[in-house]
């Protein structure tokens, strides 16, 4: 069995990865402007649009078959309704994570799998409880540089983790790829990736 990987995340590799997963990385370049406020419907269309365009590559080049399992994901983070996406500066990183202190928002990541003609496109969410975040903690997280490419400017299995005080739902979510949602999609097409 083949299996694709259509992102460019270190962490979703590392994740898969951890549970003795073989797969390649390939990704395609995905338009990824939406209209859609709601951050569910948002990643599973992201992540539908990032699997289909992975597929549509491979079988131009005549690499797509019956052994072919595509994995996308996208993960946003939301909070009072508005969608935070990855911060375009560290000013909008201090905004973002003064919008989070003390408070809690939600971390949705959508999944797509791919094989053959069928396609399974699903979501998870998962609410994370931040602490009160002084401005100076704030500073200094962003001088770590952790912020610069992650949703919503923080990373949970990093330096952020300190103040994060609980979640509820899956961890692995908020890191991008939900493996217990993904195991399930998996096995409603009958593959089995995992060692």
């Amino acid at each position: 069995m083949n299996i694709i990987l259509a992102s460019k995340s270190p962490r979703r590799s590392e994740i898969l990865k951890n549970l003795g997963v073989e797969f390649t990385v390939f990704t395609a370049e995905t338009d990824e402007s939406s209209n859609i406020n709601s951050p569910e419907l948002l990643v599973e269309e992201l992540s539908k649009r990032k699997a289909l365009a992975v597929k549509d590559i491979l079988i131009k080049e005549n690499k797509f078959n019956g052994d072919t399992v595509i994995i996308a994901a996208d993960t946003v983070v939301a909070k009072d309704g508005n969608i935070l996406g990855k911060p375009t500066s560290r000013t909008d990183a201090k905004c973002m994570l003064k919008l989070l202190s003390g408070e809690s928002h939600s971390v949705t990541s959508g999944v797509a799998v791919i094989k053959g003609e069928e396609i399974l496109v699903n979501h998870e969410t998962t609410l994370v409880y931040f602490d009160p975040l002084s401005d100076d903690e704030i500073e200094n997280y962003i001088a770590t540089g952790e912020c610069d490419d992650k949703a919503g400017s923080y990373g949970i299995q990093g330096y952020a983790s300190k103040f994060i005080n609980r979640i509820d739902g899956c961890y692995f979510n908020v890191v991008g790829l939900p493996v217990n949602l993904l195991y399930k999609m998996l096995k409603k097409l009958s593959i089995d990736i995992f060692k």
